[in-house]
Protein backbone atom coordinates (compact mmCIF):
# COMPACT_ATOMS: atom_id res chain seq x y z
CA UNK A 1 0.00 0.00 0.00
CA UNK A 2 2.70 2.38 1.21
CA UNK A 3 5.08 1.62 -2.12
CA UNK A 4 2.24 2.22 -4.28
CA UNK A 5 1.37 5.66 -2.63
CA UNK A 6 4.83 6.42 -2.82
CA UNK A 7 4.82 5.49 -7.12
CA UNK A 8 2.38 7.61 -7.52
CA UNK A 9 3.67 10.46 -5.53
CA UNK A 10 7.06 9.84 -8.29
CA UNK A 11 4.69 10.04 -11.18
CA UNK A 12 6.65 7.62 -13.13
CA UNK A 13 4.79 4.52 -14.70
CA UNK A 14 6.69 0.92 -14.26
CA UNK A 15 8.96 2.47 -11.47
CA UNK A 16 9.51 0.53 -8.28
CA UNK A 17 11.25 2.66 -5.66
CA UNK A 18 14.18 0.91 -3.79
CA UNK A 19 15.25 3.13 -1.72
CA UNK A 20 15.22 6.92 -0.93
CA UNK A 21 17.81 8.97 0.87
CA UNK A 22 17.05 12.30 2.48
CA UNK A 23 20.08 14.85 2.97
CA UNK A 24 20.12 18.57 3.68
CA UNK A 25 20.60 19.91 -0.20
CA UNK A 26 19.40 16.99 -2.08
CA UNK A 27 17.29 13.65 -2.37
CA UNK A 28 17.99 10.54 -4.13
CA UNK A 29 15.83 7.62 -5.18
CA UNK A 30 16.64 4.32 -6.10
CA UNK A 31 14.52 3.45 -8.70
CA UNK A 32 14.76 0.25 -11.21
CA UNK A 33 11.98 -1.14 -13.96
CA UNK A 34 10.60 -4.50 -14.54
CA UNK A 35 12.69 -6.76 -16.93
CA UNK A 36 10.70 -6.93 -20.47
CA UNK A 37 11.09 -8.13 -23.92
CA UNK A 38 13.07 -5.98 -25.58
CA UNK A 39 13.46 -5.25 -29.74
CA UNK A 40 17.17 -5.00 -31.36
CA UNK A 41 18.50 -2.03 -33.07
CA UNK A 42 20.73 -3.97 -35.56
CA UNK A 43 18.72 -6.79 -36.13
CA UNK A 44 15.43 -6.08 -35.20
CA UNK A 45 15.24 -9.66 -32.91
CA UNK A 46 13.80 -10.02 -29.67
CA UNK A 47 15.56 -11.14 -26.33
CA UNK A 48 14.67 -10.45 -22.89
CA UNK A 49 18.72 -11.78 -22.26
CA UNK A 50 20.46 -9.48 -19.73
CA UNK A 51 23.96 -8.81 -20.19
CA UNK A 52 24.56 -6.48 -17.60
CA UNK A 53 23.68 -3.62 -15.25
CA UNK A 54 24.77 0.10 -14.33
CA UNK A 55 23.89 2.41 -12.20
CA UNK A 56 22.92 6.32 -13.21
CA UNK A 57 22.32 9.44 -12.05
CA UNK A 58 19.51 11.29 -13.16
CA UNK A 59 18.42 14.75 -12.53
CA UNK A 60 14.88 15.52 -11.61
CA UNK A 61 12.21 17.75 -10.69
CA UNK A 62 12.94 19.63 -7.07
CA UNK A 63 11.27 17.96 -4.43
CA UNK A 64 10.58 19.74 -0.95
CA UNK A 65 12.85 23.02 -1.91
CA UNK A 66 15.49 20.16 -2.91
CA UNK A 67 17.63 18.68 -5.82
CA UNK A 68 16.49 15.43 -6.69
CA UNK A 69 18.05 12.62 -8.26
CA UNK A 70 16.80 9.74 -9.35
CA UNK A 71 19.20 6.76 -9.43
CA UNK A 72 18.87 4.08 -12.16
CA UNK A 73 19.48 0.59 -11.89
CA UNK A 74 19.98 0.81 -15.74
CA UNK A 75 19.16 -2.77 -17.46
CA UNK A 76 21.95 -3.70 -20.71
CA UNK A 77 20.53 -6.57 -22.64
CA UNK A 78 22.51 -8.55 -25.46
CA UNK A 79 21.36 -10.09 -28.80
CA UNK A 80 21.91 -13.45 -30.11
CA UNK A 81 23.88 -11.17 -33.23
CA UNK A 82 25.73 -9.77 -30.42
CA UNK A 83 24.63 -6.51 -30.29
CA UNK A 84 24.61 -4.86 -26.74
CA UNK A 85 21.89 -2.07 -26.00
CA UNK A 86 20.91 -0.41 -23.01
CA UNK A 87 16.95 -0.76 -21.98
CA UNK A 88 14.88 2.45 -23.54
CA UNK A 89 13.14 4.13 -20.67
CA UNK A 90 9.37 6.59 -21.03
CA UNK A 91 11.35 9.31 -18.79
CA UNK A 92 14.68 9.65 -20.50
CA UNK A 93 15.85 10.94 -23.55
CA UNK A 94 18.74 8.94 -25.10
CA UNK A 95 22.02 10.16 -23.91
CA UNK A 96 20.59 12.65 -21.39
CA UNK A 97 21.19 12.91 -17.94
CA UNK A 98 17.56 14.55 -16.92
CA UNK A 99 14.11 13.39 -17.07
CA UNK A 100 12.25 14.69 -20.16
CA UNK A 101 9.34 16.12 -17.71
CA UNK A 102 12.64 18.60 -16.48
CA UNK A 103 13.71 19.80 -19.32
CA UNK A 104 10.04 20.86 -20.60
CA UNK A 105 10.43 22.53 -17.10
CA UNK A 106 12.98 24.61 -18.06
CA UNK A 107 11.54 25.55 -21.01
CA UNK A 108 8.16 26.71 -19.27
CA UNK A 109 10.39 28.33 -16.61
CA UNK A 110 12.15 30.50 -19.66
CA UNK A 111 7.82 32.24 -20.35
CA UNK A 112 8.90 34.36 -17.53
CA UNK A 113 11.12 37.21 -17.35
CA UNK A 114 13.96 35.56 -15.53
CA UNK A 115 17.42 35.55 -16.14
CA UNK A 116 18.83 31.81 -17.69
CA UNK A 117 21.71 31.47 -14.87
CA UNK A 118 18.53 31.69 -12.23
CA UNK A 119 16.29 28.82 -14.26
CA UNK A 120 19.58 26.98 -14.05
CA UNK A 121 19.46 27.48 -10.21
CA UNK A 122 16.00 26.49 -9.75
CA UNK A 123 16.21 23.25 -12.13
CA UNK A 124 20.10 22.32 -10.58
CA UNK A 125 21.33 22.49 -14.11
CA UNK A 126 24.30 24.19 -15.88
CA UNK A 127 23.55 27.69 -17.81
CA UNK A 128 24.78 25.57 -21.29
CA UNK A 129 22.03 23.10 -20.46
CA UNK A 130 19.41 26.15 -20.53
CA UNK A 131 20.82 27.65 -23.28
CA UNK A 132 20.96 24.45 -25.36
CA UNK A 133 16.84 23.83 -24.93
CA UNK A 134 16.47 27.37 -25.27
CA UNK A 135 18.29 26.32 -29.09
CA UNK A 136 16.24 24.03 -29.30
CA UNK A 137 12.62 26.32 -29.34
CA UNK A 138 11.97 27.52 -33.14
CA UNK A 139 8.81 30.17 -33.87
CA UNK A 140 8.04 30.82 -37.57
CA UNK A 141 6.61 34.03 -38.85
CA UNK A 142 3.19 33.75 -38.64
CA UNK A 143 0.37 34.95 -41.55
CA UNK A 144 0.67 38.99 -41.43
CA UNK A 145 -2.69 40.07 -40.32
CA UNK A 146 -4.84 43.12 -41.51
CA UNK A 147 -3.72 45.40 -39.33
CA UNK A 148 0.60 45.55 -38.50
CA UNK A 149 2.48 47.78 -36.15
CA UNK A 150 6.28 48.39 -36.23
CA UNK A 151 8.82 49.77 -33.84
CA UNK A 152 12.52 49.67 -33.18
CA UNK A 153 14.17 49.20 -29.76
CA UNK A 154 17.89 48.89 -28.65
CA UNK A 155 18.66 45.29 -28.46
CA UNK A 156 22.88 45.26 -28.94
CA UNK A 157 23.20 42.32 -30.06
CA UNK A 158 25.54 40.56 -32.33
CA UNK A 159 23.41 41.84 -35.21
CA UNK A 160 23.44 45.34 -34.46
CA UNK A 161 22.50 48.12 -32.43
CA UNK A 162 18.93 48.26 -32.86
CA UNK A 163 16.50 45.66 -33.63
CA UNK A 164 13.03 45.90 -35.46
CA UNK A 165 9.42 44.54 -33.71
CA UNK A 166 6.24 43.08 -35.79
CA UNK A 167 3.22 43.20 -34.03
CA UNK A 168 -0.19 42.23 -34.53
CA UNK A 169 -2.15 46.00 -33.49
CA UNK A 170 -5.80 44.30 -33.06
CA UNK A 171 -4.65 41.37 -31.12
CA UNK A 172 -1.38 43.07 -29.86
CA UNK A 173 0.84 39.97 -30.19
CA UNK A 174 4.70 39.53 -31.92
CA UNK A 175 4.21 38.51 -35.26
CA UNK A 176 8.72 38.75 -35.92
CA UNK A 177 11.94 40.18 -34.21
CA UNK A 178 13.95 41.83 -37.30
CA UNK A 179 18.28 41.73 -36.56
CA UNK A 180 17.87 44.94 -38.16
CA UNK A 181 16.14 48.45 -38.96
CA UNK A 182 17.87 49.28 -41.99
CA UNK A 183 15.30 50.15 -44.72
CA UNK A 184 17.51 47.48 -47.18
CA UNK A 185 17.11 44.74 -44.49
CA UNK A 186 13.28 45.35 -43.96
CA UNK A 187 12.78 45.73 -47.76
CA UNK A 188 14.53 41.87 -48.29
CA UNK A 189 12.44 40.54 -45.16
CA UNK A 190 8.71 41.97 -46.70
CA UNK A 191 9.76 41.06 -50.06
CA UNK A 192 10.01 37.36 -48.66
CA UNK A 193 6.10 37.71 -47.90
CA UNK A 194 3.55 36.54 -50.23
CA UNK A 195 2.09 39.29 -52.33
CA UNK A 196 -1.19 38.14 -51.61
CA UNK A 197 -0.86 38.75 -47.71
CA UNK A 198 0.64 41.78 -48.00
CA UNK A 199 -1.94 43.11 -50.32
CA UNK A 200 -4.38 42.01 -47.51
CA UNK A 201 -3.02 44.52 -45.11
CA UNK A 202 -5.47 47.57 -44.31
CA UNK A 203 -3.42 49.89 -41.71
CA UNK A 204 0.28 49.52 -40.65
CA UNK A 205 0.58 52.38 -38.14
CA UNK A 206 4.52 53.64 -37.18
CA UNK A 207 6.15 56.32 -36.10
CA UNK A 208 7.31 59.56 -37.64
CA UNK A 209 10.76 57.92 -39.31
CA UNK A 210 9.79 58.34 -43.03
CA UNK A 211 11.81 55.02 -43.85
CA UNK A 212 8.35 53.09 -42.42
CA UNK A 213 6.52 55.31 -44.35
CA UNK A 214 8.15 53.98 -47.76
CA UNK A 215 7.95 50.53 -47.00
CA UNK A 216 4.49 50.71 -46.02
CA UNK A 217 3.98 52.44 -49.57
CA UNK A 218 6.06 49.89 -52.02
CA UNK A 219 4.84 46.75 -49.89
CA UNK A 220 1.57 47.78 -48.58
CA UNK A 221 -0.33 48.92 -51.70
CA UNK A 222 -3.92 48.74 -49.94
CA UNK A 223 -2.58 49.84 -46.17
CA UNK A 224 -3.92 52.92 -44.18
CA UNK A 225 -0.72 54.86 -42.82
CA UNK A 226 -1.20 56.01 -38.90
CA UNK A 227 0.96 57.59 -36.68
CA UNK A 228 1.44 56.74 -33.67
CA UNK A 229 -0.51 59.08 -31.45
CA UNK A 230 2.31 58.81 -28.70
CA UNK A 231 4.89 59.95 -31.55
CA UNK A 232 2.81 63.17 -32.66
CA UNK A 233 1.37 64.27 -28.96
CA UNK A 234 4.81 64.37 -27.55
CA UNK A 235 5.85 67.12 -30.36
CA UNK A 236 3.52 69.28 -28.55
CA UNK A 237 4.85 68.27 -25.06
CA UNK A 238 8.67 68.74 -26.37
CA UNK A 239 7.34 72.29 -27.75
CA UNK A 240 5.85 73.66 -24.45
CA UNK A 241 8.91 71.88 -22.74
CA UNK A 242 11.38 73.95 -24.71
CA UNK A 243 9.42 77.68 -24.61
CA UNK A 244 9.68 77.29 -20.44
CA UNK A 245 13.27 76.20 -20.36
CA UNK A 246 13.54 79.28 -22.90
CA UNK A 247 12.15 81.16 -20.46
CA UNK A 248 13.82 80.42 -17.06
CA UNK A 249 17.34 81.24 -18.80
CA UNK A 250 15.97 84.75 -18.23
CA UNK A 251 14.95 84.54 -14.53
CA UNK A 252 16.50 84.85 -11.11
CA UNK A 253 18.28 81.31 -9.61
CA UNK A 254 15.06 81.35 -7.27
CA UNK A 255 12.49 81.96 -9.29
CA UNK A 256 13.98 79.36 -12.15
CA UNK A 257 14.21 76.75 -9.77
CA UNK A 258 10.44 77.25 -8.79
CA UNK A 259 9.40 76.99 -12.47
CA UNK A 260 12.05 73.90 -12.95
CA UNK A 261 10.73 71.88 -9.92
CA UNK A 262 7.21 72.80 -10.81
CA UNK A 263 6.49 72.12 -14.19
CA UNK A 264 4.49 69.31 -13.80
CA UNK A 265 1.86 72.19 -13.17
CA UNK A 266 2.12 73.14 -16.76
CA UNK A 267 2.89 69.67 -18.43
CA UNK A 268 -0.38 68.19 -16.57
CA UNK A 269 -4.26 68.82 -17.96
CA UNK A 270 -5.28 71.73 -16.52
CA UNK A 271 -8.71 70.28 -15.53
CA UNK A 272 -6.96 67.51 -13.58
CA UNK A 273 -5.07 69.77 -11.61
CA UNK A 274 -6.56 70.28 -7.89
CA UNK A 275 -7.74 73.74 -7.07
CA UNK A 276 -4.92 74.88 -4.95
CA UNK A 277 -2.66 73.92 -7.95
CA UNK A 278 -4.62 75.55 -10.74
CA UNK A 279 -3.75 78.72 -8.75
CA UNK A 280 -0.16 77.55 -9.12
CA UNK A 281 -0.53 77.17 -12.54
CA UNK A 282 -2.53 80.20 -13.13
CA UNK A 283 0.42 82.23 -11.59
CA UNK A 284 2.89 80.63 -13.37
CA UNK A 285 1.54 81.69 -16.68
CA UNK A 286 0.79 85.23 -15.39
CA UNK A 287 5.07 85.89 -15.95
CA UNK A 288 4.90 85.77 -19.49
CA UNK A 289 2.94 85.83 -22.51
CA UNK A 290 4.56 83.20 -24.70
CA UNK A 291 4.24 80.82 -21.94
CA UNK A 292 0.52 81.52 -21.44
CA UNK A 293 0.08 81.02 -25.13
CA UNK A 294 2.17 77.63 -25.00
CA UNK A 295 -0.03 76.46 -22.33
CA UNK A 296 -3.58 77.18 -24.21
CA UNK A 297 -1.96 75.65 -27.16
CA UNK A 298 -1.05 72.42 -25.27
CA UNK A 299 -4.02 72.38 -23.86
CA UNK A 300 -6.65 72.85 -27.13
CA UNK A 301 -4.05 69.75 -28.71
CA UNK A 302 -4.46 67.75 -25.95
CA UNK A 303 -8.34 67.93 -26.25
CA UNK A 304 -8.63 67.42 -29.72
CA UNK A 305 -6.47 63.88 -29.24
CA UNK A 306 -9.09 63.15 -26.15
CA UNK A 307 -12.28 64.11 -28.50
CA UNK A 308 -14.08 60.80 -29.87
CA UNK A 309 -15.49 62.74 -33.20
CA UNK A 310 -13.82 62.61 -36.22
CA UNK A 311 -15.39 65.43 -37.71
CA UNK A 312 -14.41 67.81 -35.03
CA UNK A 313 -10.60 66.42 -35.03
CA UNK A 314 -10.10 66.74 -38.81
CA UNK A 315 -11.48 70.43 -38.71
CA UNK A 316 -9.93 71.33 -35.09
CA UNK A 317 -6.56 69.90 -36.18
CA UNK A 318 -5.97 72.49 -39.07
CA UNK A 319 -7.57 75.21 -36.86
CA UNK A 320 -5.13 74.59 -34.12
CA UNK A 321 -1.94 74.04 -37.32
CA UNK A 322 -3.19 77.31 -38.50
CA UNK A 323 -3.00 78.75 -34.75
CA UNK A 324 0.33 77.38 -34.00
CA UNK A 325 1.65 78.93 -37.52
CA UNK A 326 0.82 82.26 -36.22
CA UNK A 327 1.61 82.40 -32.97
CA UNK A 328 5.14 83.82 -32.93
CA UNK A 329 6.66 80.74 -31.30
CA UNK A 330 9.14 79.53 -32.67
CA UNK A 331 8.69 76.19 -31.31
CA UNK A 332 5.24 75.77 -31.92
CA UNK A 333 5.33 77.12 -35.12
CA UNK A 334 8.16 74.21 -36.04
CA UNK A 335 5.94 71.70 -34.06
CA UNK A 336 3.11 72.71 -36.92
CA UNK A 337 5.19 73.02 -39.70
CA UNK A 338 5.70 68.80 -38.57
CA UNK A 339 2.19 68.35 -38.39
CA UNK A 340 1.40 69.41 -41.48
CA UNK A 341 3.65 67.51 -42.94
CA UNK A 342 2.44 64.02 -41.35
CA UNK A 343 -1.26 65.33 -41.48
CA UNK A 344 -2.42 62.29 -43.13
CA UNK A 345 -1.11 60.18 -40.77
CA UNK A 346 -2.01 61.81 -37.78
CA UNK A 347 -5.88 62.14 -38.86
CA UNK A 348 -5.93 58.29 -39.96
CA UNK A 349 -4.97 58.53 -35.90
CA UNK A 350 -7.81 60.35 -34.75
CA UNK A 351 -10.05 58.22 -37.40
CA UNK A 352 -8.94 54.53 -37.09
CA UNK A 353 -8.05 55.20 -33.40
CA UNK A 354 -5.11 52.05 -34.01
CA UNK A 355 -2.01 53.14 -31.69
CA UNK A 356 1.46 51.74 -31.06
CA UNK A 357 0.51 50.82 -27.19
CA UNK A 358 0.81 47.55 -27.75
CA UNK A 359 4.25 47.36 -29.59
CA UNK A 360 5.60 49.67 -26.36
CA UNK A 361 4.40 47.43 -24.33
CA UNK A 362 6.06 44.78 -25.71
CA UNK A 363 9.29 46.85 -25.87
CA UNK A 364 9.17 47.66 -22.21
CA UNK A 365 9.05 43.88 -21.40
CA UNK A 366 12.12 43.36 -23.57
CA UNK A 367 13.75 46.14 -21.44
CA UNK A 368 13.22 44.38 -18.42
CA UNK A 369 14.05 40.81 -20.34
CA UNK A 370 17.76 42.38 -21.18
CA UNK A 371 18.65 44.12 -17.77
CA UNK A 372 17.39 40.64 -15.98
CA UNK A 373 19.52 38.91 -18.63
CA UNK A 374 21.85 41.12 -18.12
CA UNK A 375 21.96 41.80 -21.60
CA UNK A 376 21.80 38.83 -25.33
CA UNK A 377 24.47 39.10 -27.23
CA UNK A 378 23.05 36.62 -29.80
CA UNK A 379 20.49 37.33 -31.96
CA UNK A 380 18.47 33.85 -32.23
CA UNK A 381 18.14 33.76 -28.38
CA UNK A 382 17.36 37.47 -27.78
CA UNK A 383 14.79 36.61 -30.45
CA UNK A 384 13.34 33.52 -29.28
CA UNK A 385 13.17 34.72 -26.02
CA UNK A 386 11.21 37.44 -26.48
CA UNK A 387 8.61 35.44 -28.43
CA UNK A 388 8.70 32.80 -25.86
CA UNK A 389 8.26 35.12 -22.87
CA UNK A 390 5.39 36.87 -25.15
CA UNK A 391 2.85 34.33 -26.04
Amino acid sequence: MHSNCTRKLLNLEDVNIKKIVHADNYVKIFIETDPSLQTCPRCGNQTKRIHDYRYQEIKDLPFQLKDTYLVLKKRRYICQCGKRFIEKYHFLASYQRRTIRLSYKIIDLLRNLTSIKAVAEATNVSVNTVSRLLDTINYCTPSIPECIAIDEFKGNTDAGKYQCILIDAKKHRILDILPDRTQSHLSSYIREINRAERHRVKFFVCDMWQPYVDLAKAYFPNATIIIDKYHFIRQVTWAIEKVRKNLQKTMPAKLRKYYKRSRKLILTRYAKLKDENKKACDLMLLYNDDLRLAHYLKEWFYDICQSEKYSYQRTAFWDWVKAAEKSGIPEFEKCAKTYRNWSKGILNAFKYKYTNGPTEGFNNKIKVLKRLSFGIRSFKRFRTRIIHCSI
